[in-house]
């Protein structure tokens, strides 16, 4: 069926999966044609579109897609947007993606965590660890969230604080890549 939005859009995949970026561009503008500019078939295409350097018509799906009434998680569209202005360097507009992110949805971690993984990279410790201790108080920790919680605290030179989240992670994802991750961390600079 040349008229299924959904084939165009596994073809899509698929090329890009077989590096043929060209094809799979072409592929993408179908399926979107034809779905309507459906909103997952934006967020595919945007996602093509951020990992091939073209964050500006990346994250203007993304925002179209979010703002679609019939999406049900603009949040992760959003999300999604900040990060592919984080991969060019533009972190002020990605944080504002990830704030809107946060105001659809303050429970979702990952915006939380882009947020403020994007706050301490700014050198804005002290507002990075607050959102990551803000959403701990209240919401179900991620190895990710820990270990920025962590690393934070070291860059704060906050000593109790690091033993907090090393502890957490430690128990509650000790065979995770981010507690290894730590162990190394911490052996090469001797806290923990």
């Amino acid at each position: 069926d040349s008229h299924n939005a959904d084939a165009h859009e596994g073809l899509a995949m698929l090329d890009e999966r077989l590096g043929k970026s060209k094809e799979a561009d072409r592929e993408y503008r179908r399926a979107l044609d034809l779905s309507h500019r459906a909103p997952a078939v934006l967020n595919g295409y945007a996602v093509f579109l951020c990992s091939h350097e073209r964050a500006t018509e990346g994250v203007q799906l993304f925002e179209e897609a979010a703002g679609n009434a019939l999406y049900r998680t603009p949040w992760v569209a959003y999300t999604n947007a900040g990060v592919c202005l984080r991969t060019v360097h533009r972190d002020q507009e990605a944080m504002q993606r990830f704030e809107r992110a946060l105001q659809l949805n303050p429970t979702y971690s990952e915006a939380v965590f882009q947020a403020s993984a994007t706050s301490f990279n700014l050198h804005d410790y002290q507002q990075a660890r607050a959102r990551i201790d803000m959403y701990l108080a209240t919401n179900t920790a991620t190895p990710d969230l820990l270990l920025l919680g962590w690393r934070i605290a070291s860059a704060q030179k906050d000593a109790r604080a690091q033993r907090f989240y090393a502890s957490r992670l430690a128990q509650e994802f000790p065979k995770s890549q981010q507690a290894h991750t730590l162990q190394l961390a911490a052996a090469q600079d001797g806290s923990g």
